[in-house]
């Protein structure tokens, strides 16, 4: 479960599909790099969150929104889970 910090759910870290296919970083300086297959940086932009739901800006103005449940975020059509650090 992602830990709640000022009534904000904290994303910072990498999100990925289940199969791996898409990676999003989001960085704790607000901005988000997302990875597609063999295609690195594919969109990057600027994110923030309020409560449990995030607002996407990219770089090319185009926007979407996301917001976690469970510990997962439901990012558009997208399921993406956090990936674990290595121990």
């Amino acid at each position: 479960m992602a830990a709640i910090e000022d009534g904000h759910v904290d994303v910072v870290g990498m999100w990925v599909t289940e199969d791996g296919h898409i990676r999003q970083e989001l960085l704790p300086d607000g901005r988000y790099d997302e990875a597609r297959g063999e295609r690195a940086s594919a969109y990057t932009g600027r994110y923030t969150v309020t409560g449990s739901h995030l607002h996407y800006v990219d770089d090319t103005g185009f926007t979407a929104t996301g917001d976690i449940r469970d510990g997962v975020l439901y990012h558009e059509h997208l399921v993406l889970y956090r990936e674990s650090s290595p121990s």
